[in-house]
């Protein structure tokens, strides 16, 4: 595959059906969607992994949601990885990229080097989060951390949660190429049943760990002989393969699937993006007394910010913040950074 072929499916992400056995799908490749995310911060490898994978659900399932605004998937555990959060923002526009930002939080003093990242959360849940934005409610939906990946948590949310078989296929890492040096690049396969009227999930629980649903608790006998079937091809996959850049997406999808007779749609494109801004900081802060902001200030005189996904860093004058603030945003002597970390990003 020439250079320029490659390059058009970086960063994107292709939806494709199965007509054959009723299944939707998507294809993603990431790469400098992934850089941009983990440049951010300089985190342990195995955090670094976690983001990783966390980001390449986010931009599978995101894509998958007849979305208008944003769609967030959180793990919060008892472990050294206390936190992963990602953000995926609908396209504002017909041909225009979605935005990804993800970040993390963890206790570096807990961390053992020799275990399994997916082992780092311990107990706790999944979740994910869809705002449609202003005058919609926001809809949330919890599962258990189960499983032995954050692909298998996910898998879990969407037959406990939405009663909808799915699977995902994934692989990510570092990759050298001639003439570009070291870069992160992920790629993954999500295979979904499409919906159905009248799920057939019994009420008594499922099959899964502690009771939670799994596919096979869902689909009738042929359904579940088409699912199978699917998942038995998938399960041919070379992990090379997801990640490419030497085979599309396309190609990828004849190799594996040229019986259920694919069918692709136009591709997302994906990139790294942060919505955080001055007034944001300002309105979260909106809710703080002047006392309040007086412990927030530094021996300097200001009050900090930083943002956590993209590493924005915000100054403010004490005064012109809280709900008793005497000086509009404008007030002299306010300092700001401009709303940009080092290098210009956010």
């Amino acid at each position: 595959m020439s250079l320029g072929a490659r390059i058009a499916w970086d960063d994107t992400v292709l939806p494709f059906q199965l007509d054959q056995s009723d299944i939707r799908g998507r294809v993603a490749r990431l790469d400098g969607v992934l850089d941009r995310v983990l440049e951010q911060h300089d985190y342990p490898a195995q955090i670094e992994a976690l983001v990783a994978e966390m980001t390449l659900l986010t931009a599978l399932i995101g894509q998958t949601v007849k979305l208008r605004w944003k769609l967030s998937l959180q793990v919060r555990g008892d472990g050294p990885a206390r936190l992963i959060a990602t953000d995926y923002y609908a396209p504002t526009e017909d041909g225009a990229p979605a935005r990804i930002r993800a970040w993390a939080s963890f206790d570096e003093t807990r961390l053992d080097e020799s275990a399994d990242p997916y082992a780092l959360i311990g107990k706790g849940y999944f979740a994910i989060l869809i705002d449609q934005g202003q005058g919609n409610q926001p809809y949330q939906g919890i599962t258990p951390i189960t499983g032995d990946s954050l692909a298998a948590c996910a898998e879990t949310y969407f037959a406990q949660s939405e009663q909808l078989p799915t699977r995902f296929s994934l692989s990510f890492g570092k990759s050298t190429e001639p003439g570009r040096g070291e870069s992160w690049r992920a790629g993954g396969v999500m295979l979904q049943k499409m919906p159905k009227a009248s799920p057939l999930a019994n009420p008594e629980g499922g099959s899964g760990e502690d009771g939670l649903l799994e596919a096979r608790d869902i689909l009738d006998e042929d359904e579940g002989e088409n699912w199978t079937r699917a998942n038995v091809l998938l399960d041919t996959v070379d992990q090379l393969e997801l990640i490419g850049p030497s085979v599309a997406p396309t190609d990828l999808l004849v190799r594996l699937f040229h019986e259920e007779e694919p069918r692709v749609f136009d591709a997302q494109p994906v990139q790294f993006g942060c919505t955080c801004s001055e007034a944001k900081v300002r309105q979260s802060l909106s809710i703080y007394s002047a006392k309040d902001i007086a412990h927030m200030t530094t021996e300097e005189g200001i009050v900090t910010a930083d943002c956590q996904f993209c590493g924005a860093h915000y100054e403010f004058a004490p005064n012109t913040l809280g709900f008793e603030a005497t000086e509009g945003p404008d007030a002299k002597g306010e300092t700001e950074a401009g709303g940009k970390a080092a290098g210009g990003r956010g």
